[in-house]
């Protein structure tokens, strides 16, 4: 199979179920954020950090391909998304894991200026795009059905990615910056 296909070259795009839309398309913004959010997701793993981290990241970057696909999908002309469900469950993965990255933080104080190291960078770049996604999904569920538990999990997933960059700032004995309002 080749990677290019040309039916793209007069500014339309396929929807699965085969719809086909515009490359500017609402649904487009939103599966071409998360796709841009699993990139940066993928910088943030190829960084010195622990592997359990990585790993999770794996499986955060396996459930966005799952988001993609469940954005990219014409409802009214597939059933594809039954097939590919963000459930609840996968909400609650994140929860508990944020619980545990929280355990030994110490306690927020103060908001946190974005920065300190490449890997905690990353994060909040990361984080900043996931916000971006969630938004161009909940825009987008405003034209059609978005399984809601997609929105849930984009907004714990930002959640997530500020609770690592903290925990990645105490690992590596980085001092959080706060932001100061200035007179």
């Amino acid at each position: 199979m080749k990677v290019y296909t040309k039916t793209g070259d007069d500014g339309t795009t396929g929807l699965i179920g085969g719809t086909r839309v515009k490359k500017y398309h609402t649904r487009l913004e939103a599966y071409g954020t998360v796709d841009e959010l699993n990139s940066w997701i993928g910088l943030l793993r190829s960084q010195p950090i622990q592997q359990s981290h990585i790993d999770f990241l794996i499986e955060i970057q396996n459930k966005l391909f799952v988001i993609g696909a469940s954005l990219a999908t014409d409802t009214e002309a597939t059933n594809v998304r039954e097939q590919i469900p963000c459930t609840k469950e996968d909400i609650r993965t994140l929860e508990k894991e944020m619980d545990k990255l929280d355990e030994t933080l110490p306690s927020m104080q103060f908001f946190v200026l974005p920065g300190g190291s490449n890997s905690v960078s990353y994060c909040h770049l990361a984080r900043t795009v996931c916000r971006r996604a969630e938004r161009c999904s909940i825009k987008l569920s405003e034209e059609c059905d978005v399984d809601p538990n997609v929105i849930k999990y984009l907004n714990r997933l930002s959640d997530y990615l500020f609770v690592l960059s903290r925990r990645l700032s105490h690992d590596e004995n980085i001092e959080e910056v706060p932001w100061m309002l200035k007179k």
